[in-house]
């Protein structure tokens, strides 16, 4: 009885109370409102709360949000807006005094890992560069760092002084050192933004792990003012400045060059260059073309030691169809030594454009231009020995390809690419070509994405007479494509693109064999990771390399 007289309306259930209400008010009577919905009415008359609905009220604008959540809200918003949040109400700006948020833009959009409050117990990353702030008089290696006192900084000074103002720096760089170019990383570490050097490692040890030198280092101190310190030279930091030309564009300048000179004068200064540089000394260089090419270039380059121009490079945007993944590689360039290169892909091409360059092709300038529509299956091993046969291979694609350049310049329709049948042509015998025809069909697949497992291995040699930098060279390969290699005489006379052979043996190596110069390059991929480096589309990256080329064309 109790459960029907509620659902009737004669008890106590409000559902049915709010139908019967509802069906007054139609008929024009509201005479019947239980007491509870009086007091509610009454209480909302008089500004007061209803006994039904105790909690807070909800807020009607951010500024009635908790603390808490402002915080979080605003450390959502990037750094170049927080000054416009600053000016909208005095609550804002002093939300806008806690660490967190500023922790959490130094972190987001500079990349910066280490706490403000526990640099000066742990040290920092760099340990041949730094010292610690504990005992400022010890040295580590030729480089001195004195740190400022951290329980002075906060994180706010550091974005608002250091990292705001510089972070168009950020990134990869190609200094303009005329022919032999370079690789510049400046980078977020700590209280510090540094301009790293990247070297090759020593020849030909392709292999090894890149090199790093410090140019420049802009840190803060106690007065929360950016300082720029040159770090050329062997006498520690001194003082230096950094000047941005244009957009994608900047300068270094020393104001003490003193600090680069050394005690026994330039030959000290170059035997101290050439152990860097080499790891050798220049007695232990017998070969005299290459001593004339070293001493060029410390001539060369030691006129840069007070003044550098940098221009922004791009890491390669990497695509599903890509050969492997693009980026930066290490090779083997015979009396040049080892030069850093960026492969690229652009549709069925593989390009590898120079970083580092030497009197004969200059840095910026496309070493190799591979035609991934073109493979070349390699015959046995014994056929491989033989210099002959891999030239009657290599050749045979680079003739076709001139043809059909020449059809297309005479306007004239290109016959059907004969390219899988000039690779296929070095496999002896009937039974030969038929096991060989597979691969052709499968070499033709660009893209490692074209099967679900990687393609095997097939034994690779060089031939008999090919001179190789590296002997230690990998013994197998996956796949070998026709490609072309820039080569000049000296002061980049003479260009001119000569045919060769493109051999990928893994995700991070690959070599060419130069034919007309009988030697072979080994590149090894550089795996040091670089923030701030990606391109942000392919339009930009291609038009970057336009730039390159015109750089030192």
């Amino acid at each position: 009885m109790a459960v029907c007289a509620r659902l009737c309306g004669v008890g106590q259930s409000r559902r049915c109370r709010r139908r019967q209400r509802h069906n007054q008010q139609d008929q024009g009577s509201d005479s019947d409102m239980d007491e509870e919905e009086g007091e509610r009415i009454v209480a909302q008359r008089r500004g007061g709360v209803s006994r039904a609905n105790t909690g807070p009220p909800h807020p009607q604008s951010l500024v009635e949000l908790p603390p808490e959540l402002l915080v979080e809200i605003i450390s959502l918003l990037p750094g170049t807006a927080l000054p416009n949040v600053a000016l909208v109400c005095k609550k804002f700006r002093q939300i806008l005094s806690t660490e967190t948020i500023w922790r959490r833009r130094c972190v987001e959009e500079f990349g910066m890992k280490e706490d403000l409050r526990k640099m000066d117990a742990g040290g920092v990353s760099s340990q041949e560069l730094y010292v610690k702030h504990v005992n400022p008089r010890v040295r580590s290696g030729r480089f001195v760092k004195l740190l400022p006192d951290y329980e002075l900084m906060d994180y706010r000074d550091v974005y608002k002084h250091l990292l705001h103002p510089y972070r168009h720096i950020l990134g990869l760089w190609q200094p303009d050192i005329g022919p032999y170019g370079g690789l510049l990383n400046v980078v977020v570490d700590g209280l510090f933004i540094i301009g790293w050097m990247y070297l090759p490692p020593h020849d030909p040890r392709v292999e090894d792990p890149m090199r790093r030198r410090p140019l420049f280092r802009i840190h803060m101190w106690e007065n929360k003012k950016a300082t720029v310190e040159c770090m050329y030279g062997h006498k520690g930091p001194h003082k230096g400045d950094i000047q941005t030309v244009k957009k994608d564009e900047f300068s270094t300048k020393c104001n003490q060059t003193d600090h680069h000179r050394m005690p026994g004068g330039r030959q000290e200064e170059f035997r101290t260059w050439l152990e860097e540089e080499w790891g050798r000394t220049l007695e232990e260089i017998f070969h005299e073309h290459m001593q004339e090419l070293i001493l060029m270039k410390f001539i060369y380059t030691s006129q840069y030691d007070n003044c550098l121009t940098y221009r922004r490079i791009y890491l390669p945007p990497a695509k599903p169809s890509d050969l492997l993944q693009p980026g930066l590689f290490k090779g083997t360039y015979g009396s040049h030594g080892l030069e850093i290169v960026m492969l690229s892909f652009h549709g069925t091409s593989a390009r590898a454009t120079k970083l580092t360059g030497d009197p004969n092709v200059p840095a910026g300038q496309l070493t190799l231009d591979v035609d991934l529509s073109r493979p070349v299956v390699l015959p046995d091993l014994e056929q491989q020995r033989k210099i002959e046969e891999l030239s009657r291979l290599v050749l045979g694609v680079h003739k076709e390809v001139q043809r059909e350049v020449e059809q297309q310049a005479n306007g004239r329709p290109t016959t059907v690419n004969a390219a899988a049948e000039g690779a296929c042509g070095g496999a002896t015998g009937a039974e030969g070509m038929e096991n060989d025809q597979g691969a052709c069909s499968d070499s033709f697949e660009p893209g490692p994405s074209s099967s679900t497992s990687p393609p095997e291995a097939q034994p690779f040699v060089l031939p008999l007479g090919v001179m190789a930098r590296n002997e230690v060279y990998p013994r197998t390969c996956r796949k070998c494509f026709y490609g072309t290699g820039l080569i000049a005489g000296h002061g980049f006379t003479s260009p001119e693109r000569t045919p060769g052979l493109f051999v990928l043996f893994d995700e991070d190596r690959f070599g060419f064999i130069w034919l007309e110069l009988k030697s072979f390059s080994l590149y090894s991929r550089l795996t040091d990771h670089l923030a701030h480096a990606h391109a942000p589309n392919m339009e930009r990256f291609e038009a970057m390399l336009r730039n390159m080329q015109s750089w030192t064309s």
